[in-house]
């Protein structure tokens, strides 16, 4: 029961952030032609923001805590340090997961014709401001 309080508490924590990660989302897609979705999730799985007009935003940040913590387990058993970002490219396009911050993650999608190279840059910059904006709600609520 305590724990269940704890996880709804540092819930409302992270939700503070939300407007400003949404905004952080909406010019993160305009900036990245053909990015299709977006969305930050904390590392267990709950979203914090998303503009994902054709996926279920849920399913994607449950799935993308799945593969998380697969992709953390690959990179410290290769020696490979700190999880950073995932790649991951299907017939119809991409999915592409980065560190934002000690507890959340960014996830795009993309479609097959983007620029990989842009979306790596941009991503990395966004996913650096949306980490600071869900820490520091975290410490100041």
């Amino acid at each position: 029961m305590r724990r269940a309080l704890r996880q709804r508490a540092e819930r409302r924590k992270l939700m503070t952030a939300e407007p400003e990660v949404l905004d952080e989302l909406r010019r993160l897609k305009a900036r990245v032609p053909h990015v299709t979705g977006a969305l930050a999730a904390s590392v267990d799985g709950l979203v914090l923001a998303q503009d994902t007009p054709a996926v279920e935003a849920e399913g994607v940040a449950a799935l993308t805590a799945a593969a998380l913590g697969v992709a953390m387990r690959l990179t410290e058993a290769t020696g490979r340090g700190a999880f950073r970002e995932l790649l991951v490219r299907g017939d119809d396009g991409y999915v592409a997961t980065y560190a934002a911050g000690s507890s959340t993650v960014l996830t795009l999608l993309a479609e097959p014709r983007a620029n990989v190279g842009r979306l790596h840059l941009e991503a990395r910059r966004a996913s650096a401001r949306i980490g600071a904006l869900v820490d520091s709600a975290r410490e100041n609520a």
